[in-house]
């Protein structure tokens, strides 16, 4: 007997507003809770008015792809939920709703799924969007020829970790793939064992579908450029223009058109706060993140916001350079500077140190408990801990001086970040000195796929509302690993965690995982995000969410 799935996957109730993070001023709710039927405006001259529904924002940088099986940062993530659409999407609350299914159904033993494609759903070129694009997809992003960087998220659906491993028998049989297309309206999906984020997955970039006579028609020059793409989602990407922005518009072929009230959505490219708050103020953007030297003027404004997100920075460190393969060194990195003071006088974006790779906030046990209960903070800052580690260190290394390049952005707050902590580092640890190398978006994730850095400041947004998205991270084989870090006690905790069922002993098999890779220093984490920004007061229904697509357009509404 199959079962109609119920999916608890409230996170936090947010009360937001913007872009890379809208939130509300209470910082309590997902959503603006203004009455979005309130279309009609007044004007000054006493006659109705129905305000032009187009939103200006900004990016600080350029999209990385629009390939769903590229390398797909948070810019990417929110341009193709706009433009595309999976089996479900985000809804305003932070839980999946039925996008291209209209419904699903779980075997009783949780490992087969079953979902109804809705008769209405077609590409912007008219063709119906069927089951078979899914499984087309999802098997090309599995296949080892064709390989996604996200197919690790896929590697639980049965056979999938088989196709990829190259001494597997099933090696490249994608045909063995657990992934069906019984008819044009119904997909079957077999797990090897019961995931309790599955339908929280559908929602995201590697996931959705792709029309395979239009998809190879392109070669690869497919999503290189808006008219290389068909678009299913509530937006067409109208124009990229590469380096300076891109636009959407209504997409009329969309099957919930009617909820869609944006005709065009602009986004054009600024990489520094202070041109971003200028067009703010001009009336140009109707939205503007602030950093830490605007909060002070802005903070009691009624269209200032802050919020903690449930996104953790950290420095990555390459484990293979010859000085950060020593533990040592790396503890005393990690703990010889101020966190706190970077959050509070640094940031001043609502952002707070962290001393963990999981954040606070993102995923509770069964018992209610947050994740974060159970490991608490570890690794603290200590100057006098970490200069004792630093002379070990040395003394192992058989050195009185290391220099190494710090990798970061090519942004103001990313520079003014990476120059606190090369100062507190070289203060404190004597011989130490750091370069900083900044690079633009693009190029920066070159260097980091490649891990061609010493230290890498970066961080990561969860891809679903569970643990794992971050303790997986720094599985040995994993592509995001980006760090040479290998440890099989904490291989093994990750594979027993991916394979139990037992809902309990799984949180422990994780907790235990993030304890061992904070005692081991395989990275040293920074800050959980914080986000302060500005939003016109006639913006209303933008949400943020805090896994799997950024931000959501679809519910936007201009009342002026």
């Amino acid at each position: 007997m199959a079962k109609k799935t119920k999916w608890l996957f409230v996170l936090l109730a947010l009360m937001l507003v913007v872009l890379v993070g809208c939130y509300g001023k209470d910082n309590t709710t997902s959503g603006n809770t203004t009455n979005s039927n309130e279309t009609d405006k007044v004007s000054s001259d006493g006659e109705d008015n129905i305000a032009a529904q187009e939103l200006h924002l900004v990016a600080t940088g350029d999209l990385t792809t629009m390939s769903s099986l590229g390398s797909v940062d948070a810019l990417a993530v929110t341009a193709m939920n706009s433009v595309f659409e999976g089996l479900y999407r985000i809804g305003p609350e932070n839980t999946p709703i039925p996008g291209m299914a209209e419904s699903h159904e779980v075997s009783e033993d949780g490992t087969v799924y079953t979902f109804k494609i809705r008769k209405d759903a077609v590409w912007s070129n008219g063709t119906p969007v069927t089951a078979h694009d899914f499984e087309y997809a999802w098997k090309r992003a599995i296949n080892p020829e064709t390989q996604a960087i996200y197919s690790y998220l896929m590697l639980d659906i049965k056979n999938a970790a088989n196709v990829q491993t190259e001494e597997d028998p099933l090696y490249g049989k994608v045909e063995e793939i657990g992934i069906k297309a019984i008819n044009d309206e119904t997909l079957e999906v077999q797990l090897n064992a019961p995931i309790p984020y599955f339908i929280s997955l559908t929602t995201y970039a590697p996931f959705f579908p792709l029309n395979k006579e239009f998809t190879e028609s392109q070669g690869d020059q497919y999503a290189l450029e808006a008219e290389n793409m068909i678009y299913n989602g509530p937006f067409m990407m109208e124009s990229w223009q590469h380096g300076q922005g891109w636009t959407f518009v209504k997409n009329e072929s969309y099957w919930d058109k009617d909820t869609v009230k944006l005709t065009k959505i602009t986004q054009k490219i600024v990489k520094d706060t202070a041109t971003a708050v200028n067009l703010y103020e001009a009336g140009e953007i109707d939205t503007a993140e602030l950093s830490s030297e605007y909060v002070a003027q802005y903070k009691d404004s009624p269209e200032y916001s802050t919020f903690l997100k449930p996104n953790t920075y950290f420095i990555r460190m390459n484990h293979e350079n010859k000085y950060l393969s020593n533990l040592n060194i790396r503890k005393a990195i990690d703990m010889a500077w101020d966190k706190q003071g970077f959050a509070d006088v640094i940031l001043q974006d609502g952002s707070i140190p962290a001393y963990y790779l999981v954040p606070q906030g993102l995923s509770t046990d069964d018992k209610g408990n947050d994740f974060r209960d159970g490991n608490g903070d570890m690794n603290k800052t200590n100057i006098e801990l970490a200069k004792e580690a630093w002379a070990t260190g040395l003394k192992e290394l058989g050195v009185d001086q290391v220099k190494l390049e710090f990798l970061t952005y090519d942004r103001a707050e990313s520079k003014k970040a990476a120059e606190f902590i090369k100062n507190q580092l070289e203060t404190n640890l004597e011989g130490l000195e750091l370069t900083i190398n900044m690079q633009p978006n693009k190029q920066k994730l070159a260097l980091e796929g490649a891990v061609d850095f010493d230290l890498d400041y970066g961080g990561w947004g969860p891809d679903y509302q569970d643990p794992m998205t971050y303790i997986e991270l720094f599985e040995s084989t994993a592509y995001y690993n980006q760090s040479n870090y290998k440890n099989e006690k904490v291989d093994a905790l990750i594979k027993q965690a991916k394979t139990t069922s037992n809902v309990s002993e799984r949180w422990e098999l994780m907790q235990q995982a993030e304890k061992l890779m904070m005692e081991d220093v395989a990275f040293a984490p920074t800050f959980q995000k914080g986000l302060s920004r500005l939003t016109k007061p006639y913006v209303k229904n933008l949400y943020e969410h805090p896994f799997s697509a950024d931000i959501s357009y679809k519910w936007v509404e201009i009342v002026k």
